[in-house]
């Protein structure tokens, strides 16, 4: 469920919410917009902004008018801030208050993250500022590792073909992926230290990409897969016996930045 606040407390207001932090609790989906806006103008701006983003039938209209102040072309730099940058955040607030402007909520990789702060900056004189409260959701991240449990997907050895064990725990994945619904997996293939690095960086890629070929065949998007061999060079454990260097042979899988 998206939030999405946004508010000029000093002088004139305004609250812009999707989720459980609304004024009105929103139904899923919904945006509430609240608050006091200068003129008819702006109410309607902001009103049409936020409908031509999330559709007519989600936004609630409490947006009132009065004699309030709001700095010098308030409402172009209102506009400027509602793009479709702000779709991407979930349970947030964008906040304005006065020229002050603050991010809140979770958005999918540090590289959004950094994007969507980025652009607000950009669109606003500098006498704003921005504090870039945004911080990545570790939601997705968690649904991958507690589907792989700490559990080695197994090949047959000195090979990059599936053995039956690990066939079964990417089944699991499988079905794990499809509630991420659309979000980029990165598959990365690691060796223990035995033997040559260069054929051991080759293993660990030819490993993660049959990985991904069976993902790809098995109902996931091939376009949201990528696939990468790290070797030996990310151990997780010693490699000094047995059991270390069987964990460090693995697949791990991570949400793509």
């Amino acid at each position: 469920m998206r939030l999405l606040s946004l508010s000029l407390a000093a002088a004139a207001a305004l609250l812009i919410a999707a989720g459980p932090a609304a004024a009105q609790a929103p139904q899923p989906g919904q945006v509430v917009a609240s608050g006091t806006v200068p003129d008819e103008a702006t109410k309607a701006a902001v009103l049409a902004k936020l409908r031509e983003l999330y559709g007519a039938d989600k936004v609630v209209d409490q947006v009132a008018v009065g004699q309030v102040a709001a700095p010098a072309n308030w409402n172009g730099y209102v506009q400027k801030l509602l793009t479709q940058d702000l779709r991407q955040i979930s349970r947030g607030q964008l906040k304005v208050d006065g020229s002050s402007v603050s991010l809140r909520g979770e958005v999918a990789s540090e590289a959004l993250r950094q994007r969507i702060a980025g652009n607000v900056a950009g669109s606003l004189n500098p006498t704003y500022t921005v504090d870039n409260g945004l911080r990545v959701s570790a939601a997705d991240q968690a649904i991958l590792d507690n589907t792989l449990a700490n559990r080695t997907i197994e090949f047959d050895s000195g090979q990059a073909t599936l053995t039956p064990a690990g066939r079964a725990i990417l089944d699991e994945m499988v079905a794990a992926m499809l509630k991420l619904k659309g979000r980029k997996v990165e598959i990365i293939g690691h060796t223990d230290s035995a033997g040559l690095r260069a054929s051991n960086i080759n293993l660990s890629q030819a490993r993660a990409a049959t990985v991904k070929t069976y993902l790809a065949g098995h109902g996931i998007a091939e376009e949201l897969l990528s696939a990468s061999g790290q070797g030996p060079d990310r151990p997780v454990a010693s490699n000094d016996s047995p059991d270390g260097r069987a964990r460090n042979r693995r697949i791990e899988f991570r949400m793509a930045q």
